[in-house]
């Protein structure tokens, strides 16, 4: 069964559920009822080994658990004699029957459901006389991992989430990222480490301390499963919403990962890892929401700890916690002497620039570029995610810099590598295909400046577009026509993003004109500032402040100064402002010709109908 008609399938509970359920809680239902179905499918080939398992454990009165999850091949079990297609047997016993079942596994395993709250479910589905034909419909659909892979499973309870998430007007995109973002962050990751992962046993861990229902963490592992089948991904993530994490959960143990390492919880208020550092790490952080919940544990951790917490290099203002992720993520490296560590994080325009000398935004970037942490940035099309449409960019992060990237960052704009989608799904209207990823991989890989050609006919209709890296020939253009280049890779100097923030004071006059003096302090026998004609001037740290000054300052207001003291460094990442290419407008003639053409055609029509 594919993916399209596995969802739709799952979805037709919905129909049953009409009328005793509101909309906006049939997830309450149908997500505990998947899960359930395919543990069920999952442990149905071990049950009976697992049942004359326990029956001898118990004769001999030693603890099962150990010898029964060695039976069940899986990190869990269930000591039940009943599965769901037994159940269909007593429908006067659904209820008491289905809660001994739910209560028979393992107790990581109960743990997911009562995150769900199915106790609760199965109370109102027995009441409302509709438990049994949902357990039926479920019992009946196959959800074996051989049937069902992990990958088709993931995007199935991403599917249903997305759609219980529009009927409550609840953000989709809190709980999941689209494949193909996760799949180009993982590439990204992975690529300068891919001799290193090919070696047989090689061991590595990943975090994702935003791990919603475990998508990042779980294309992580495919990729890397298809890179080298002998390499092993130890994976752990923290997760605040309880449906997401009992998905994210169930998902692991299918895995065969430690579920232990997925906790419930606050990253920011609450980090379930706090000692805790890893080797690669992703993230897709809520875009634009306030902090103001957990302002108070996260204040206190940066006032009392320091750089010795998460939060030394500054704080971001309260409306938006991104850099708060990003900080966490900074903290969960690896020690570069140690191995180091890499991680990619998906944040929206603000954190490249909000934010003046001084404050926390520009501090975090500061602290970023000064120790030489941020490997590249990429720009990806707007629409791409399920419950925004805003721009949206990938950090990739690094201690462990080639040193063929030290003391510099690349951007890379990838807002035209889209294709539109048959059908849009909340927001999201595009999608990237493999040969996009390919390409921005291909360019972040090879750390080298590179162009879009795009061929144009001589009527300025688009021929091809191509790819161009640094030193390759540019395409010919056709006869009358041209090729348009426009930069995608851009190479930058740390330093080039960093500026100094300088106050620029004029004197204060008396009525006559004349400046007046300060009369006592440091200011004696000096000019006194005018308030109202202090200006703040911006001066990129590649240049002499003096010699700015002089040329972009003096020559206006000969009586200017700086006042030292009051001088911030900043730093800001302007990406669009890098990527901007000057279109000259048409000539003046040909506008007037063209303005001309339509007012005639105008007064031709007004004209016939006066007549």
């Amino acid at each position: 069964m594919n993916q399209q008609a596995l969802s739709a399938f799952i979805w037709s509970v919905a129909d049953l559920l009409r009328g005793d359920y509101k909309q906006s809680d049939y997830g309450k239902v149908i997500l505990p009822f998947t899960v359930l179905r395919r543990l069920d499918c999952v442990l149905e080939v071990t049950k009976p080994a697992v049942l004359k398992e326990l029956e001898v454990r118990k004769a001999s009165g030693v603890n099962p658990e150990p010898f029964l999850l060695r039976k069940s091949g899986q990190s869990f079990f269930n000591a039940s004699d009943m599965d769901l297609k037994k159940l269909m047997g007593d429908a006067d016993h659904i209820r008491q029957n289905l809660e001994s079942y739910v209560q028979g596994f393992s107790a990581n395993v109960r743990d997911i459901f009562e995150r769900f709250e199915f106790a609760v479910q199965i109370d109102k589905l027995a009441k409302a006389g509709l438990l049994y034909q949902v357990t039926e419909k479920f019992a009946r659909i196959d959800l074996h991992p051989d049937a069902v892979s992990n990958a088709q499973m993931g995007a199935v309870f991403e599917e249903l989430i997305r759609k219980f998430a529009e009927l409550s007007n609840e953000t989709a995109g809190e709980h999941f990222t689209p494949r193909e973002v996760i799949r180009l962050m993982v590439d990204l990751l992975f690529v300068e480490d891919n001799d290193i992962l090919s070696k047989p046993g090689v061991v590595r861990t990943i975090y994702d301390p935003t791990a919603g229902t475990g998508g990042m963490l779980s294309v992580a592992g495919e990729y890397l499963a298809e890179l080298n089948p002998k390499a092993s991904l130890v994976m752990y993530g923290q997760e605040l919403n309880d449906a997401s994490y009992a998905i994210c959960k169930a998902d692991m143990l299918i895995k065969g990962q430690d579920v232990g390492n997925i906790i419930a919880g606050n990253t920011l208020s609450d980090d379930g890892h706090s000692s805790s550092k890893f080797d690669y790490m992703l993230s897709n952080p809520p875009f634009g929401v306030e902090w103001k919940k957990v302002e108070k544990e996260v204040r206190r951790e940066a006032e009392q700890q320091g750089f010795n917490g998460r939060f030394g290099p500054g704080l971001p203002r309260v409306s938006d916690g991104s850099l708060l992720f990003l900080m966490h993520l900074l903290s969960k490296m690896r020690p570069a002497k140690d191995g180091g560590s890499r991680f990619g994080i998906v944040l929206n325009g603000s954190p490249l620039f909000t934010g003046g000398a001084g404050s926390g935004e520009s501090e975090i970037r500061r602290y970023v570029l000064e120790n030489d942490l941020l490997e590249a940035i990429v720009g990806l099309p707007t629409d791409m995610f399920y419950n925004t449409g805003i721009s949206t960019y990938v950090w990739i992060v690094s201690n462990r810099k080639p040193a063929h990237r030290k003391g510099k960052v690349q951007l890379i704009d990838a807002s035209a590598f889209w294709q539109k989608m048959r059908k849009s799904l909340g927001s999201k209207r595009k999608e990237m295909s493999e040969d996009h990823i390919a390409d921005i991989t291909r360019l972040f890989g090879g750390f080298c400046e590179a162009q879009m050609a795009t061929v144009l006919t001589a009527e300025g209709k688009e021929l091809v577009r191509h790819l161009v890296m640094d030193g390759e020939a540019v395409p010919e253009a056709p006869e009358g026509g041209k090729v348009k280049l426009v930069p995608l890779s851009r190479i930058f100097a740390n330093v080039s993003f960093g500026y100094r923030t300088i106050t620029v004071e004029r004197p204060l006059r008396d009525d006559k004109g004349n400046i007046v003096k300060g009369e006592k302090g440091k200011l004696k026998g000096k000019p006194q500032p005018d308030a109202s004609l202090r200006d703040t001037e911006n001066v990129p740290l590649i240049e002499d402040v003096e010699t700015y000054f002089a040329r972009e300052v003096l020559p206006h207001a000969e009586d200017a100064w700086i006042d030292h003291e009051k001088t911030k460094v900043g730093y800001g990442i302007p990406f669009n402002r890098h990527f901007y290419v000057f279109e000259p407008p048409r000539p003046l003639a040909e506008i007037d010709a063209d303005l001309k053409q339509v007012t005639d055609r105008i007064k031709a029509m007004i004209e016939g109908l006066a007549a």
